[in-house]
């Protein structure tokens, strides 16, 4: 899905929200981020955690929502004036995904599978993964969202890229291409402790090779199988180097990005345009 909006900006707002989760209990959780969501100015982005509602759950079954749930109503009802994202568990037609949404003004703006479904803790036998890239404007920022595990595959990430400039360009050429690439890459995760090196390295590659700022949310505390998350939430720059550091303690941060030094990076060094875009 792809929504265009015509608050185009110079600037970002983000705010990344690094939180603990109840275990399965989204009353809880959405009762959590009320008091962050009160202090969010307009036209701003609030990225929340993966499955922030109940955590990494294996039981959809039981705790899965659909378009009508209470979950995404509640971000309908909160995102007066602001975009809110995150990843829900979802289900719909009898099948069962790891859904990210974004909503903004009371609507679904961008509306992505999980792709890569983490089979180390048996994410496939509990869900269906996506065949869909996703993207969406955000106050003229377009942003592609991936969840988790995608971002071991950059070859899936490099394509959603591509995708979003072939279908922003009017006209199909590399230029038009380069011209359209997308300017930050959205990461929402429960990434545990135990790999967190891997998560730092990994999200500073992602913006190196596609030369766009990735923004990255993930969990702190325990989960309800044990496994301890330290966050590690981040912004990347287009040229991997830090905008916002790491950081491991619960709570909300707030990083600006913006447009025209990323131009005029892209600009000065143009290795976007050397893509293989017939891949």
């Amino acid at each position: 899905m792809n929504n265009n909006n015509s608050q185009s900006k110079e600037f970002l707002d983000v705010f990344l929200v690094q939180t603990d989760l109840a275990w399965e209990n989204p009353k809880a959780n959405r009762m959590r981020l009320e008091w962050h969501l009160k202090q969010i100015p307009p036209a701003s982005l609030v990225v929340l955690p993966e499955m922030y509602a109940t955590g990494f759950t294996m039981q959809p079954e039981l705790f899965a929502e659909g378009y009508d749930g209470d979950t995404i109503n509640w971000m309908k009802e909160k995102s007066d004036g602001i975009t809110i994202c995150g990843s829900l568990s979802f289900k719909s037609d009898g099948e069962f995904y790891n859904k990210f949404l974004a909503v903004r003004d009371g609507e679904i703006v961008c509306d992505y599978n999980k792709r890569h479904l983490f089979s180390y803790a048996n994410e496939h036998e509990h869900y269906s993964a996506g065949d869909q890239m996703a993207s969406f404007d955000c106050y003229g920022f377009q942003i592609v969202p991936q969840v988790c595990f995608d971002l071991r595959f950059p070859g899936w990430i490099r394509k959603s890229m591509m995708e979003v400039a072939r279908k922003l360009s009017p006209e199909n050429n590399r230029e038009s291409f380069v011209e359209n690439w997308p300017d930050v890459l959205l990461v929402v995760a429960n990434w545990p402790q135990s790999r967190v090196a891997a998560w730092d390295a990994l999200l500073q590659a992602r913006a190196i090779e596609n030369q766009s700022y990735v923004v990255a949310v993930n969990r702190v505390g325990k989960d309800g199988n044990g496994i301890s998350h330290n966050g590690h939430s981040q912004v990347v720059g287009f040229d991997g180097q830090y905008r916002l550091l790491p950081f491991e303690k619960e709570g909300m941060a707030h990083v600006v990005i913006e447009k025209k030094p990323l131009q005029l990076f892209r600009n000065r060094f143009p290795f976007i345009a050397e893509a293989d875009f017939e891949l």
